[in-house]
């Protein structure tokens, strides 16, 4: 009934505790609980405790009333608990099942009756005993661990076990988990900080009492039941109870590390909260000896290796439970199931039998004992620093860029185990040593493993410090021995171990290549070090057949004055590169053609070439390698190897082309025939691979190797000529700027400083054939003959080419004519190709041309016929046209170029007198041709006074005369020019070439450059005034017009009013033209100054021509033969014709014949062009021709009326004549030439039908009026064949006046009066005037032309023209 009311009041208090508050007779129930013996009530009693702990202050009272300990004593019931369910294990960890028993410890004493002590027994003995009446509830009973004799009743395993009654609600195991949880809760209510996060002082008191003597070694100890859920109750418990506590650096006494460690579960995370708490705040060393090391603090430092350690106090528990269960092989953690299955045995052994004895004694307490250092197998070979394994860490293939958390750290642990390792010394104890501290005996062998630790724990305990104090350093003296027994088969150097020396300067490298910029701003600490050890290793005899540290040491020596430019001037002050030199000669003298990648003194020259293409970078280390020459001698011969071990030689040329920021580094290098090395490798490259777009890498592609090789080797020798610019810009060395010139040619040694690698050494390993570049298979073949011959010459003997191949002439080269580094021949067959600077090229050429000139001179004078006779002034010749040819390429192709001519045209018009070598002439000519397009230049010439030169030529030079006349046609354009071509004799050549030429377009050229010059402003006019004495000014004319038609005038027959012209003219002309342009031509063949002129009085007669009235160049016979003619110059010809008519009206003597011409030919220009009467009255001779009516010649006035009788067909002339006093002087003409009253009546009648009204009041006032009406009855027309038309004519004209609006009355009122007009007034006379003109006397078709007239004749040779001198005349 009892328990069934404890059991409902758990389960009211459990559901309404909050409504119940505290429940006040909690101690009463503690009280029951530790006074009842029923195993029933007891489970129901704490059942009910454990809700009543719900209410905080209900956990205050079970404090109060000592339940902590009574809950405690109830735990160690748990050791008791044999029939566990079996949990499966880590496999590998524990292989044992939980029925396996072992006899059971005696740890038990009684007393009987007559107390006397009985024991000891053990617990199974005890049952017996009690079984058998022996002992009863007041038997005194004692076990260690007690404090002393008590009542069976009182002991709790006895009491339980022996004394209780009744059926357990819960099994051991379920009570003491139910009991932790109660614990767990408790200490949650009372937490180590408050609010503020601030330690509270003093510590809560369920953590006091549960620190106690008598409650923290039995929670403890629950973890030696392995129980899953019990060790991670007890290590939340733990890890609440150690929150602040002060007891917590002496926790580590309860053995607590060694039963934790040794749990086998996997449930182990609470564990790790709780190690990562605790571990290192363990008082298990003196201040002293703690020091920083996490290792060293750590109380775990001998049971777990020390990257475990290290793991636990770095990440977070989590991350440690995951590596502590796993399979882990990393730089940070090496572990496995087999390790901790090693370590939970060595715990086990070293806890020998505490284990067995708690199933006896569940209070037996452990008597805490250090455990030696725990060493295991995996880790036998392996060096732990800082947190890493450095094997591990320093396997860059399986453990690439592995996390370093710290650098700096790491790097100083490094330098701290380097010298713990160097300074390591052979053990100083022996076995037998360890046996005699021990005390066991010495000299009968290994002893057993059990013996030795037996003899320790009890020496241990005896010497403890906590038990005597006295006794610490006999207990330093047993531990050392004890720990030197159980490392006793682990591996033992005597001495520094070379492998851990390499793994700890491989590890350095690492650190200063991966952490560049972390490390930069710290001095290394460890040359003095670093240095001795590359001493030692170089002087040691047995260097090449050892493992040596020598690759990891240099090695080191790059990384680190590749991090700070600190380090590199700390090396040079530690001789560092003297030492590094003699290393690098020691093995150098080794390298064979046979060496490989992989062989030590490859790696050693490798990383010592590394270190000096850094150390370069610093003045003061460029110094100290230009005082060491031996440094350049040993890269050459690394070099002279490389080819076999092509990485090594990468890295000699990165080394050479470091050493190429210093002038005299470069000199150095220079002279010691780096050149015959470097300019091997580019021509191993394949640009089908750079260009495949395939994948690739140097690790698996042996190619990609040499071509990465030759890249870099050609930024070596780009930096040894200070090529480059911006980064890589170096100081510019002219001597070998002059040797890579001599050896790769001018082209390619300047493609150095602009093209990118790859460009190069594509062009360099393919054929090419360009104005810059002739290389082919034979180049190349006889270039690395050369090369290799140097090569090997100052490799074996120190000799070589004096001039380091500046001298170096290819054979296909020396066949070629290079000017400006231009293969001349090719640029010529290539005048299209693009040149870098045309310019430059250009001027050489004109440099060259102007050093043979004087040779082509001397030898065309020397040789009569004008041919060369021996084959090397024929090569000379073709040489100098070749460059001829291409000046004439490089100027027509490239716009600009041609401005360098300017200044040389005495030289190249010079060319053009050099007779005998026509193509010269022919080249020279073309070159002046094609500069003639650039102003510049023709003003040049204009100013460099060669024209006689060219002008020659147009006799000289037959086949070239088209091209002459082109020039000189562009030429023209200068009047200085025109000017000196006058003077030298240019227009008796040139109308040699149009009477003379044979060839049609010459004649034509000839004829538009004559035109172009008489249209010069300044000398056009003195041209064409020398050209009108020899042929007539038509030709000027049609020249400027059209230059095919004045050739055809030429060659024809002419006679029209502008042109008699026929073979005899022809005939003439050309033969005094021929004749006077051989002549001038000899002249200058003497002296090419010679000037020509024309005698003043000179002037060629045309027989035909003579005597025939020409006017405005217009035959005036032959004009009034064909009127229609169409003139060239109509309105000059009318103002000459009218100026020669009114000079003949004004003289007293005149010639009819002349005046009767020119009136008819005034007439005749008239009537075919009327048009041109417009433009009379504005030359003002109409008052002349008015005036001539009254001139006493009779012959005068009768021209005069026909001159005004065609004028009056011209409304302008006739207003003309109304503003001048006209009818007056015209009555007077009438008068005095009867015969021309008719032609004159015609006029009036013309005019007055124009209503001028001013011409009308003349007639009024001149009595005109009366005086027709006259001739109307007949007085005067006596003489005139028809005068019927006159006075039909004189009755229109009085009609038109009587149509004047003004004076129309006047005049109608006048011929009223008269009884005459009365008789014609109303008839009309259309029938009586003829249609045709009355003066028509000439007509003739109107066609245009100079060749095409009405009556004409053009006459073409029916004979083929003279042939010219020249054979072949070509134009």
């Amino acid at each position: 009934m009892k328990c069934l009311c404890l059991q409902a009041l758990a389960i009211v208090y459990g559901r309404c505790h909050e409504e119940i508050g505290p429940f006040t007779d909690t101690k009463y129930i503690v009280g029951m609980l530790e006074r009842c013996t029923d195993r029933l009530e007891r489970d129901r009693l704490i059942l009910f405790l454990n809700k009543l702990i719900l209410n905080k202050k209900n956990v205050k009272d079970v404090m109060d009333s000592n339940g902590v300990r009574i809950l405690v004593d109830l735990l160690t019931l748990a050791h008791l608990h044999t029939s566990r369910a079996t949990v499966p294990l880590q496999s590998n960890v524990i292989e044992a099942s939980p029925d396996m028993k072992r006899e059971s410890e005696k740890e038990w004493y009684f007393g009987n009756a007559d107390k006397e002590r009985s024991g000891p027994y053990s617990f199974l003995e005890m049952q017996e005993f009690w079984t058998n009446g022996v002992l009863s509830p007041k038997t005194r009973c004692w076990a260690q661990g007690m404090d002393g004799w008590r009542p069976l009743q009182v002991i709790p395993q006895l009491k339980w076990c022996l004394l209780a009654s009744g059926q357990a609600v819960l099994n051991e195991t379920d009570l003491a988990t139910l009991i932790l949880n109660m614990l767990i809760t408790m200490c949650g209510y009372f937490p180590s900080r408050d609010q503020d996060n601030a330690i509270i002082r003093p510590l809560p008191k369920i953590k006091r009492l549960l620190s106690d003597n008598t409650c923290l070694p039995h929670i403890t100890q629950l973890l030696l039941t392995f129980d899953p859920i019990l060790v991670e109750k007890v290590s939340i418990l733990l890890y609440h109870i150690m929150q602040d506590n002060p007891q917590l650096p002496r926790f580590y006494l309860t053995g607590v590390f060694f039963f934790i460690m040794m749990y086998t579960g996997s449930n182990v995370l609470p564990v790790a909260r709780f190690l990562k708490y605790t571990h290192t705040k363990q008082a298990f060393r003196s201040e002293e000896n703690k020091g920083t090391d996490i290792f060293q603090r750590s109380i775990l430092g001998h049971i777990l290796p020390e990257a475990m350690v290290c793991y636990l106090e770095n990440y977070e528990p989590e991350k440690f439970s995951e590596i502590f269960l796993g399979e882990f092989d990393t730089p940070e953690a090496i572990w496995s199931s087999e390790m901790r299955r090693l370590m939970i045995e060595k715990i086990a052994a070293h806890l020998a039998d505490f284990s067995p004895r708690l199933q006896s004694n569940t209070r037996a307490l452990y008597q805490y004992c250090p455990i030696p250092v725990i060493n295991y197998p995996q880790l036998e070979n392996e060096l732990f620093c800082n947190i890493y394994y450095l094997k591990h860490f320093c396997d860059t293939l399986r453990f690439p860029n592995w996390p370093i958390k710290d650098p700096v750290k790491l790097l100083k642990d490094t330098l701290d185990a380097w010298k713990r390792e160097v300074e390591k010394k052979p053990p100083s104890m022996s076995i037998d040593d360890a046996y005699e501290v021990l005390g066991l005996p010495k000299g009968q062998g290994q002893q057993d493993e059990s013996k030795i630790r037996k003899a320790y724990f009890r020496l241990a305990q005896k010497y403890h410090p906590d038990k005597n104090p006295d006794g610490r350093d006999m207990f330093e003296k047993v531990n050392k021995a004890y720990e030197f027994l159980c490392t006793k088969s682990t591996k033992v150097v005597d001495g520094p171990d070379p492998e851990n020396i390499i793994l700890i300067l491989k590890t350095q490298s690492i650190l200063f290549n991966r952490h560049k910029e972390d490390l930069q701003p710290y001095k290394y600490a460890g040359y003095p070090m670093l240095i001795r050890t590359i001493t030692m290793e170089t002087s040691d005899d047995q260097l090449f057949s050892k493992l040596s540290l020598l690759p990891a040491a240099t090695e080191l020596a790059f990384h680190t004055v590749n991090c700070s430019a600190l380090n590199a001037e700390e090396l040079r002050r530690e001789n560092g590169i003297e030492v590094l030199q003699d290393a690098f000669s020691r093995c150098v003298s080794v390298l064979t053609g046979s060496s490989k990648t992989e062989d030590m003194p490859v790696q050693v020259c490798g990383h010592i070439c590394k270190c000096y293409s850094v150390a370069a970078q610093f003045e003061e280390c460029r110094e100290k390698i230009i005082e060491m020459p031996n440094i350049i001698k040993d890269l050459c011969r690394v070099l002279y190897y490389g080819k076999k071990v092509q990485r090594l030689a990468s890295l000699a040329v990165e080394c050479v082309s470091s050493f190429a920021v210093d002038f005299f580094l470069q000199t150095h290098l220079f002279h010691a025939g780096i050149l015959w090395h470097l300019l091997i490798y580019p021509f191993n490259y394949d640009f089908t691979l750079e260009e495949s777009g395939i994948q690739k890498n140097e690790d698996t592609n042996q190619q990609e190797v040499a071509n990465s090789l030759a890249k870099l080797s050609l930024l070596a020798l780009s930096r040894l000529g200070g090529y480059l610019s911006e980064e890589q810009a170096t100081p510019e060395n002219p001597t070998i700027r002059k040797s890579l010139a001599g050896m790769l040619t001018p082209y390619v040694a300047r493609r150095l400083s602009v093209s990118t690698p790859e460009e190069i050494l594509k062009m360099l390993n393919c054929n090419t054939e360009s104005p810059y570049l002739l290389w082919n298979n034979g180049t190349r073949a006889e270039l690395l003959e050369f090369l290799e011959s140097e090569q090997e010459s100052m490799t074996r003997r120190g000799e070589c080419d004096k001039s380091y191949g500046a001298d170096f002439v290819f054979s296909d080269h020396a066949k070629e004519l290079i000017v400006g580094e231009i293969f001349v021949r090719v640029y010529n067959e290539q005048p299209t190709f693009q040149l870098e600077v045309p310019k430059a090229f250009a001027a050489s050429l004109l440099d060259y041309i102007g050093s043979q000139a004087q040779y082509l001179h001397t030898l065309m004078a020397m040789t009569q016929t004008g041919k060369v006779e021996s084959e090397q002034h024929g090569e000379r010749l073709q040489k100098v046209e070749m460059a001829l040819e291409a000046l004439r390429n490089v100027i027509k192709h490239n716009p600009g170029s041609e401005t360098e001519c300017i200044g040389h045209f005495k030289l190249i018009f010079s060319l053009l007198r050099v007779h005998g070598a026509g193509k010269v002439q022919q080249l020279a000519l073309e070159v002046v041709n094609i500069v003639t397009s650039n102003q510049e230049c023709v003003n040049n010439i204009a100013e460099s006074m060669v024209l006689s030169s060219l002008l020659s030529l147009l006799h000289s030079l037959p086949t070239s005369r088209q091209l002459v006349l082109a020039t000189l046609y562009a030429l023209t354009s200068n009047t200085k020019i025109i000017k000196e071509a006058m003077a030298k004799g240019a227009l008796i050549y040139l109308l040699d070439m149009f009477c003379n030429s044979t060839h049609p377009q010459v004649r034509t050229q000839t004829a538009e450059l004559f035109a172009k010059m008489t249209t010069d402003k300044l000398v056009g006019p003195k041209v064409r005034i020398a050209l009108m004495k020899f042929l007539p000014g038509v030709f000027m004319d049609a020249m400027r017009d059209n230059a095919e038609a004045a050739v055809h005038i030429f060659e024809g027959t002419h006679e029209n009013p502008e042109l008699i012209w026929n073979d005899n003219s022809r005939e003439k002309v050309s033969t005094t033209v021929r004749e006077m342009m051989l002549e001038h031509f000899r002249q200058q063949v003497e002296n090419p100054d010679a000037n020509w002129r024309l005698p003043d009085d000179f002037s060629i007669a045309f027989g035909e021509a003579h005597g025939e009235l020409s006017v405005g160049g217009v035959f005036l016979r032959i004009f009034i033969a064909q009127p229609a003619w169409v003139l060239r110059k109509p309105r000059e010809f009318l103002v000459a014709l009218l100026e020669k008519f009114t000079e003949l009206l004004e003289k007293n003597n005149v010639h009819g014949e002349t005046l009767e011409t020119v009136t008819t030919a005034t007439v005749c220009l008239f009537n075919a062009q009327p048009q041109l009467l417009d433009q009379v009255p504005p030359l003002g001779h109409l008052p002349k021709i008015l005036q001539a009516f009254n001139h006493k010649n009779n012959a005068i006035p009768k021209c005069a009326i026909r001159v005004i009788h065609t004028m009056t067909d011209n409304e302008l002339c006739v207003r003309a004549m109304a503003s001048l006093e006209t009818i007056g002087p015209f009555m007077c003409g009438m008068r005095k030439r009867s015969d021309m009253i008719g032609i004159a009546c015609e006029a009036l009648n013309r005019m007055f039908q124009r209503e001028q009204t001013e011409l009308v009041a003349q007639a009024l006032k001149a009595d005109l009026v009366p005086y027709l009406l006259r001739l109307l009855e007949g007085q005067g027309l006596e003489n005139l064949e028809s005068p019927a038309a006159t006075k039909a004519q004189i009755v229109k004209a009085l009609k038109s006046m009587t149509r004047s609006l003004q004076y129309g009355e006047q005049v109608n009122e006048i011929l009223s009066r008269s009884s005459v007009w009365s008789a014609f007034k109303d008839q009309k006379h259309d029938l009586f005037i003829s249609e045709s003109q009355t003066a028509g006397y000439l007509t003739g078709p109107g066609v245009a032309g100079y060749l095409t007239a009405g009556s004409s004749s053009t006459v073409l040779p029916n004979v083929p023209p003279p042939v010219d001198h020249e054979v072949g005349d070509l134009g």
